[in-house]
């Protein structure tokens, strides 16, 4: 039996100060609350920067990975949070956020209760975050930042296309604009997001389009259709 697993590392981790990573791992753990009240994730944070997801339905794991994407950049990070020697480095999380990989295939172990979780999924997702970390580089050099890996090489090969096209739409998105896309993704209407963020409804539905959430929605779509038909 297949499970989905994300693994994420927060891009340029290593610039922040101890304020600006106390920050980060706040965030983090009040985003996993609100997948876990959304979609069912188990999540955990570890050493401040790095992500882990069990997603207990897989067609759901491409929301759950753009909601974590969205929620990330649009952390408030400032020079005052990043070392003042790396400055330079912020302009990176500010364009990335985070990396992250969709692992699907079998669990040997899942033990949630005592947070245990072990198998291909989720040595799928995490090879490929630890194969290209961008901690310690002098100069870094990011060509993508989303990426899946199952144990199913045609369903791979359907997928990262997807994934790399809705990478590069966010990449350019403001943090203002993935705010949104993040409450959308965890189920807001624009009527809701408008109450939340306290802002006009054109301004809402001028950031929802200029972010490309028609594109964002029929790609999540096409994935879960994707998903469910490999199950039939």
């Amino acid at each position: 039996m297949n499970h989905a697993v994300i693994s994420g590392d927060i891009i340029a981790s290593t610039s922040l100060n101890e304020h600006g990573k106390t920050k980060i791992e706040a965030n983090l753990n009040s985003l996993i609350k609100e997948l876990k009240k959304k979609y069912g994730v188990y999540g955990r944070v570890l050493k401040g920067d790095y992500i882990e997801c069990y997603v207990q339905e897989i067609a759901d794991v491409f929301r759950v990975a753009l909601a974590i994407k969205s929620f990330v950049k649009s952390i408030e990070i400032s020079a005052d949070d990043v070392n003042s020697n790396e400055s330079g480095r912020l302009k990176l999380f500010k364009t990335y956020g985070i990396r992250l990989a969709i692992g699907i295939g079998e669990l040997s172990r899942l033990d949630l209760k005592n947070g245990i979780i072990d198998g291909e999924a989720i040595y799928f997702s995490g090879r490929i975050i630890n194969e290209d970390k961008t901690h310690n580089k002098e100069k870094v050099t990011i060509k993508n930042t989303l990426f899946i890996k199952s144990n199913n090489d045609n369903l791979d090969k359907e997928i990262q296309p997807l994934l790399a096209l809705i990478d590069v739409l966010i990449s350019k998105n403001t943090q203002k604009q993935c705010e949104v896309l993040y409450l959308k993704l965890i189920g807001y209407s624009e009527e809701s997001i408008v109450k939340k963020l306290k802002k006009k409804q054109p301004t809402i539905n001028e950031q929802s389009t200029s972010a490309g959430w028609t594109a964002i929605e029929k790609a999540a779509l096409r994935f879960e259709y994707i998903i469910k038909s490999k199950k039939e």
